[in-house]
């Protein structure tokens, strides 16, 4: 009998949760280390894709005074990290959003930079292209307010740099730039003397905060009536999708793209119609986890639900308005309303969430919270109550490291869970609870069985197939 399980080797070890993600037109996008591995499910033995992580250039946020550089809010920025940045989170877009009709992926890297890749159009070309840096026009818009800054912005971040005899060398995002002392060794020439505003310790550290992106997700494509009348020839106005893009700071920028209405093969016409349409904050601490689901109401206008999990252990659902999406243009106003919050009594971080409305219950909501502590909760909603009754199936202790995976699956009835402790299990919901359901003997983390090779330490996440079919664990 044939093995039901196959391996692809990858060139780095993943390093965060849901390190794995599977394209609608059928992609495994893999973040392993630096480098994001591209397979083809029916041939994984070789790569189809790579995406090099290099540094970034710091952004040119202000001129802190030397004398500051040890205060309590940019103490962090003094430990040492790895000089290379690794990838934190991925996400596929809906097909047809890429310029060549693909999918488009979307990376965020320990640096808190956010970037679009596409397929390369050259056959024989394995570097997937960039497309856009979210990232920097996330900073061009943060620089037109200035930052809208407040006396007591003190966040966290986790910002290093390293500190150099008499002068500092930024490797970070964000970059700080000190005073010149006397000894220190004049600059060339005026070109590379940053002119850039002298600012506070507690300015410097809430800039840098807004600027740290964590974690990333696509939305469902939203439609509207066919009526409506399209933006311009090149892109359809009746089609979007959102990319939602958390930080450090507790909020939300939300990303609007459109559906292209005709495609191109031409390298020189890479160009996106993305465009910020809302700035919201969801969290007062670190968001870890973001995921996405349709809802349809019955109303003309389509709805999505938001789920976002913090570093305090709070899970916030909100409500995503579709038309307002697709022609909202003002940044403050995102066009969400709170559902739900959820808060964990133990304050446990929140490491993966899941969520989903089944269609054969189309009022129904299931949501899936991973934590840090290697239990999971689940919880089912009535969204068509006008109180948003949520009644808590149960928490769930089956592992015994963080949950980095979390997938419903066969349209609610089956979630697929995975723990950094390299345990994958899965479940079943019957009769308003989880049931365990035992896997085929050949597959990753029974080490007893003979067609499995023994190379596994822990698991980094999962996903299923489009028609939930095959599941990848990495």
């Amino acid at each position: 009998m044939a093995s039901r399980f196959q391996a692809a080797a990858l060139v780095a070890s993943p390093s965060h949760p849901n390190a794995v993600a599977w394209s609608d037109e059928n992609l495994v996008a893999v973040a392993s280390g630096h480098i994001v591995t591209i397979l083809n499910p029916a041939t994984p033995f070789g790569p189809r894709g790579l995406i090099a992580i290099s540094p970034g250039k710091p952004f040119p946020i202000g001129v802190v005074e030397r004398k500051d550089l040890l205060s309590g809010c940019l103490l962090p920025t003094c430990l040492s990290r790895d000089p290379r940045p690794c990838v934190r989170s991925i996400s596929w877009s809906p097909v047809g959003f890429a310029p060549n009709s693909g999918c488009l992926l979307a990376v965020c890297t320990t640096e808190g930079r956010v970037k679009l890749y596409r397929m390369p159009y050259c056959e024989f070309s394995a570097e997937w292209v960039e497309v856009d840096d979210i990232s920097e026009m996330l900073y061009s818009y943060f620089a037109s307010i200035n930052f809208v800054e407040s006396d007591d912005s003190n966040s966290e971040i986790s910002n290093v740099v390293e500190i150099k005899s008499g002068n500092m060398k930024a490797n970070n995002l964000n970059q700080i730039v000190c005073v010149p002392n006397s000894r220190a060794k004049p600059l060339k020439s005026k070109e590379e003397r940053p002119c850039l505003p002298q600012i506070t310790a507690n300015q410097y550290a809430f800039r840098s905060t807004i600027l740290s992106s964590l974690v990333v997700a696509w939305s469902p494509v939203v439609q509207l009536a066919s009526e409506t009348e399209p933006v311009s020839a090149k892109y359809s106005s009746n089609r979007c999708s959102i990319l939602a893009v958390g930080g450090k700071s507790g909020k939300v920028s939300f990303w609007r793209f459109l559906e292209p209405s005709c495609f191109s093969v031409m390298s020189n016409r890479d160009s996106t119609s993305a465009s910020l349409v809302g700035v919201l904050q969801v969290h007062s601490a670190w968001i870890t986890a973001i995921c996405w689901a349709s809802y349809s109401s019955g109303a003309s206008d389509p709805q999505l639900l938001l789920a976002t999990g913090s570093s305090d252990g709070s899970v916030k659902i909100w409500i995503g308005y579709g038309g307002a999406l697709l022609k909202s243009s003002e940044v403050n106003n995102a066009p969400f309303s709170l559902l739900k919050e959820v808060m964990t009594v133990d304050f446990v971080p929140v490491s993966v969430v899941s969520l989903i409305v089944p269609i054969q219950s189309a009022n129904k909501m299931h949501l899936a919270v991973g934590k840090g502590s290697g239990s999971f909760d689940v919880w089912i909603c009535d969204i068509s109550s006008t109180t948003g009754k949520f009644d808590k199936l149960g928490s769930y202790g089956a592992h015994d490291h963080i949950i980095t995976g979390l997938v419903w699956a066969f349209d609610g009835c089956c979630l697929y869970s995975c723990s950094k402790d390299n345990s994958v299990y899965n479940w079943t919901l019957r009769d308003s609870r989880l049931c365990e359901v035992p896997f085929p003997s050949n597959i990753p983390f029974v080490k007893s069985s003979g067609d499995v090779p023994n190379v596994f330490d822990s698991c980094f996440g999962l996903a299923t197939s489009p028609g939930n079919l095959v599941i990848a664990v990495v």
